[in-house]
């Protein structure tokens, strides 16, 4: 183990960060570049592009879950995490490879659909990202106390990782987003390969700080065969871990029958009734009572509670990333597409670039002071704030700038505070599973904002309506959130001693 690694320093921190960094720059680079790509170099409708985007959604829903069941059970490598996280970050940066040459891979195979030879490579790329993107936010709490040095964990993880996404969006405004593509290729290979060998993982999860000698003596040797545990991993015990998304779920499937097959039920019938259970299954989990239950079954309740509250934001945030390029032509009409795309890019620089300094500098000291969920709600309100004032004022560049760096406030809490949140909820190994079920309350909402989202978009003239369904949606997911119950520290009878004692290894 590194000295770094075993003084939990700040220079362990940021190399922990590095695979989700890779992953996370991949994930810019394809919302930089792949709604610009197919609209202005390849001619692609809106609708078309939802249905390249809702690839994403689908590998999330098979990639996460499954490697997160299988990376708890596994010891590969001398790792846990390490061999998901290399193959995944390989294969990312070969599909990134593949993006700009979509055309001569068309050519190459003698096919006429564009459409076809897009939605497989973004599935691939998507499949990649999500092989990897469960092991390297996993790793964060594998080798992190409860408490907060796990907050730590995450927002060091936002901030490294929001860093070079600032740096992307830079690149592609600057640069344009052919350079940016072939820019992350060798970002995402090298920080995705290179930092997973210079992490010690722990054999067995949820004993951290105990000597692995000691603790291998408490274990039959049946059981030293797999080092990690037996998850509740049945399909039946999944649908009833996400039944707060159950709603999402069956318009997801029922919105790529739909769309493949052409089969639809007349009118909306069936996508209101979807929103109705969606909303009284996301109520039903959050005023259930977490007392009076066993630590288990707490646990799920709490798990459940946080699917529900998160699921909605990612409706406001997904939606914008897609078709944010068709709202700033319709409101900027007299830009073309290269000045479109530099405009959203740098939009999307601003929200990053607040998404990258404010975890470390202001979340994780409000989240100690106040508490991690009420500082991840309030944050959402301002976002939500941002996206309404984008509806009334954005009309020029400069001023959207400005209004998308309120919004990174709530973007920054997005991605940091909600797996510190969650990872307190459930056992510790257990990790990868829940990691996978709690990326459905990500996932399956997006197939809400490539199919749904898209349609609307695409039929309403004014696409400041786009701007309406984030302020709305991440609204109602801000409310959710004051619901769920503050994660509380179990390391220790006495968790502020020994969190004091972290924070000055940590310094």
């Amino acid at each position: 183990m590194l000295k770094i690694q075993k003084n939990l320093s700040h220079t362990f921190y940021a190399l922990l960060a590095l695979p989700a960094t890779a992953m996370g720059f991949a994930l810019s680079v394809q919302i930089a570049a792949l709604s610009w790509l197919l609209t202005y170099e390849y001619g692609l409708q809106i609708s078309d592009i939802g249905l390249v985007w809702a690839t994403g959604p689908i590998a999330g829903i098979l990639g996460q879950v499954i490697i997160g069941i299988i990376s708890d059970n596994v010891w590969i490598w001398n790792g846990r995490r390490r061999a998901f996280i290399v193959i995944g970050g390989v294969l990312a940066s070969l599909m990134l490879l593949a993006l700009p040459n979509i055309g001569i891979i068309q050519a190459s195979l003698g096919l006429e659909a564009i459409l076809g030879i897009a939605i497989l490579i973004s599935m691939v790329l998507d499949l990649s990202i999500n092989v990897s993107f469960n092991p390297t936010r996993s790793i964060i709490a594998d080798v992190t106390p409860e408490g907060r040095a796990r907050t730590k964990g995450y927002t060091w993880m936002q901030t490294v990782s929001g860093t070079f996404g600032v740096l992307s969006y830079f690149i592609g405004a600057t640069f344009g987003n052919i350079t940016l593509i072939y820019f992350g290729v060798g970002l995402v290979f090298f920080f995705s390969v290179i930092p997973p060998f210079f992490v010690k993982e722990p054999k067995y999860l949820g004993r951290y700080g105990e000597d692995e000698d000691d603790i291998a003596k408490e274990v039959s040797k049946e059981d030293k065969s797999i080092p990690g545990s037996v998850n509740d991993a049945s399909l039946l015990q999944i649908l009833l871990n996400i039944r707060p998304l159950w709603g999402f779920l069956g318009y997801g499937i029922y919105a790529i029958v739909k769309r493949l097959s052409g089969f639809e039920f007349p009118g909306y019938y069936f996508e209101i009734f979807a929103l109705i259970v969606s909303i009284y299954l996301i109520a039903e989990a959050l005023f259930k009572s977490e007392e009076g239950k066993t630590k288990e079954e707490a646990g799920k309740i709490g798990f459940q509670k946080i699917l529900a509250a998160h699921s909605f934001s990612w409706i406001g945030v997904q939606s914008m990333f897609i078709y944010f390029f068709a709202f700033v032509d319709f409101r900027m009409p007299d830009m073309g597409g290269d000045a479109v795309g530099a405009v959203v890019n740098w939009s999307f620089f601003s929200l990053n670039l607040i998404a990258a300094i404010i975890p470390v500098l202001l979340l994780e000291p409000l989240a100690n002071r106040f508490g991690r969920v009420k500082t991840h709600a309030s944050a959402l309100v301002i976002m939500a704030f941002g996206y309404a004032a984008i509806v009334f004022l954005g009309d020029s560049p400069a001023v959207l700038y400005i209004l998308m760096m309120v919004v990174g406030i709530g973007w920054a809490s997005i991605i940091s505070l909600p797996f510190a949140i969650m990872s307190q909820k459930i056992s510790q190994n257990q990790m990868g599973l829940y990691m996978g079920l709690f990326n459905l309350s990500v996932v399956l909402p997006q197939l809400v904002s490539s199919f749904a989202v898209g349609d609307i978009v695409q039929a309403v003239d004014n696409k400041t309506v786009l701007l309406i369904i984030c302020s709305l949606t991440v609204a109602f997911s801000s409310v959710a959130w004051f619901f769920v119950r503050e994660p509380v520290d179990e390391m220790t009878e006495n968790p502020v001693l020994i969190d004091e004692k972290i924070d000055k290894k940590m310094d």
